[in-house]
């Protein structure tokens, strides 16, 4: 059952990003609606009531979002029709009446992006700014929390990424940011927040604070951009998805990943969690 009404809706509260959002609102007494796929994997927290729809699925994104003034919009698995999800799904919100949409997207968002994923998030973030109504734009740089996963079967991180640096932050950093603009009451309306850490690092020094995190030496190998694509084949993935893996240390190596914001200090009121500690934290990779 849905309630009546929910001030804020949240999606991907079943993975690592939604749920700390959700957990987060629980924690303030916030009433809120979580919006799944699977009711059966929603968190059980209180002060929350489900809805279930899918991203692409227009009329029941409508019937699960009715009621609710304001959805936080975690970015749908990463699948060759994403964008097609995205669109349909803020069209359903606003003709569910829904006021205002807060949506997870990438740093350095564009059209011509590095990383071909985000990308996706600029035609997203296209789309929202066309419908007419209130948002506001998290780009999130990589997930400090994700970085383990560079390591390779091998112990070390490969990848075309050069001597580029990353500013790469950490999830609870932007479910603290994502917390402080959905209870904002439209603060933050119209502007694009860009989620960085503190410091940008190259792969090596990612490498070496890793090393210590995981109580082992890792290295970072530099690849050219063929060795790459030769290193990934044996994943068999589809074209597409290698080219977002390659296309990530491509962007790292341009340079498109390098600012460090100050969007999370302003909005939280303390500095960016580093690295290491995200690392101690030891929070998981997905969302």
């Amino acid at each position: 059952m849905i309630a009546a009404q929910t001030p804020i809706a949240v999606t991907g509260s079943t993975g690592r990003l939604g749920s700390r959002v959700a957990s987060g609102l629980s924690e303030l007494g916030m009433d809120h609606r979580l919006v799944v796929r699977d009711p059966a994997k929603a968190p059980d927290l209180p002060g929350t009531h489900i809805a279930a729809c899918d991203y692409g699925d227009g009329a029941a994104a409508r019937t699960a979002l009715t009621g609710a003034r304001t959805v936080f919009m975690v970015s749908a698995a990463e699948t060759p029709d994403r964008v097609q999800q995205h669109l349909t799904f803020i069209d359903a919100a606003v003709a569910a009446g829904v006021e205002r949409i807060v949506y997870v997207s990438f740093f350095g968002a564009s059209a011509t992006a590095t990383f071909t994923l985000a990308r996706d998030h600029w035609a997203t973030e296209e789309h929202l700014r066309s419908v007419g109504i209130a948002h506001t734009i998290l780009r999130d740089n990589i997930y400090a929390d994700f970085t383990p996963y560079f390591v390779g079967t091998d112990g070390n991180i490969r990848g075309p990424a050069g001597d580029g640096r990353v500013a790469v932050v950490a999830q609870a950093d932007i479910a603290e940011v994502a917390i402080a603009v959905l209870t904002s009451d439209g603060a933050y309306d119209g502007r694009t927040l860009n989620l960085t850490g503190p410091a940008a690092l190259t792969l090596s020094e990612i490498a070496g604070i890793l090393s210590d995190h995981l109580g082992r030496v890792v290295r970072y190998v530099p690849e050219s951009i063929d060795e790459a694509y030769a290193s990934r084949a044996v994943y068999a993935a589809p074209q597409w998805q290698v080219d977002a893996w390659v296309s990530t240390y491509v962007a790292i190596a341009a340079g498109e990943l390098a600012t460090v914001a100050p969007d999370i200090p302003e909005v939280t009121g303390h500095p960016a969690t580093s690295l290491q500690q995200a690392l101690a934290a030891g929070s998981g990779a997905e969302r």
